[in-house]
């Protein structure tokens, strides 16, 4: 098994805002569908229903969602109460895709993190957690279709 963890943040570390991305970015959702296509999401139940109906469960993917709540479910979502639980039924390519407190609990065993970094600054509630890991690689500064800067970081352990 392999361990991701993967995000887009603005230049002020923002992730999320009222339980959704406070920007427009398709460019950072395509690279997002071709990075984790056939693999294992586990995500925090906010996060769960932060995504679109009609993303729900992300098609491709197996989804696993954490939560405290022992009584949730949701079609296509496989329930675990913790991240221990769900990386041990995880199996192949795994991505934690939020929120905060996942990826703050996921960080110390990921063997790649994935960041979209944006130039601009949005207010949010959400923050991302720092990564001490080495940048194996950069891309260049790119203009997406809505007008925002973003480049890709990869850093790998």
């Amino acid at each position: 098994m392999t361990l991701g963890l993967i995000w887009a943040q603005a230049a002020n570390g923002v992730i999320g805002r009222d339980n959704a991305l406070p920007w427009h970015l398709p460019e950072d959702m395509k690279r997002f569908r071709t990075l984790t296509a056939g693999a294992t999401m586990i995500m925090g139940r906010r996060t769960w229903d932060s995504l679109p109906e009609r993303f729900r469960p992300l098609p491709g993917r197996r989804n696993l969602v954490l939560t405290r709540r022992p009584d949730w479910s949701a079609p296509g979502a496989e329930v675990f109460g913790s991240l221990a639980a769900a990386l041990d039924a995880a199996t192949g390519d795994v991505w934690v895709m939020g929120g905060a407190a996942v990826y703050a609990e996921a960080l110390p065993f990921a063997d790649r993190v994935e960041v979209t970094e944006l130039q601009e600054s949005f207010e949010g509630d959400v923050t991302a957690p720092a990564v001490d890991l080495p940048v194996s690689g950069t891309t260049e500064w790119a203009t997406s279709s809505t007008g925002l800067h973003y480049r890709h970081v990869t850093y790998v352990r």
